[in-house]
C-alpha cells in the first residue's frame, strides 16, 4: 500500500469521525437534509478510494486532460 492510499483513508476516516462526533454531540443533526451529507459523500470517497483505488474525480480529471504527476 503506498502513502498515497494511506492518506486517503486516513482522511476519509477523520472527516467521518468528526461528522459522527458532530452528530452524537448533538452540534450536527444529520438526520436532515443538509450540506453535511456533502462531506460525509467526500469522506466515504477518499476511506473508500483508499483501498479501491475508484475515484470519481481521478475519472473526470483524466477525462478533461490533466496530467498525471509525481506531485512535487
Amino acid at each position: 500500500m503506498t502513502v498515497e492510499r494511506i492518506v486517503r483513508i486516513i482522511a476519509g476516516f477523520f472527516i467521518m469521525l468528526s461528522l459522527a462526533l458532530a452528530h452524537a454531540s448533538g452540534s450536527a443533526d444529520l438526520a436532515q437534509p443538509s450540506w453535511l451529507w456533502f462531506t460525509a459523500f467526500v469522506g466515504f470517497n477518499l476511506f473508500q478510494s483508499g483501498f479501491t483505488r475508484f475515484c470519481p474525480l481521478d475519472i473526470v480529471l483524466k477525462k478533461a486532460g490533466v496530467k498525471q504527476g509525481c506531485g512535487l
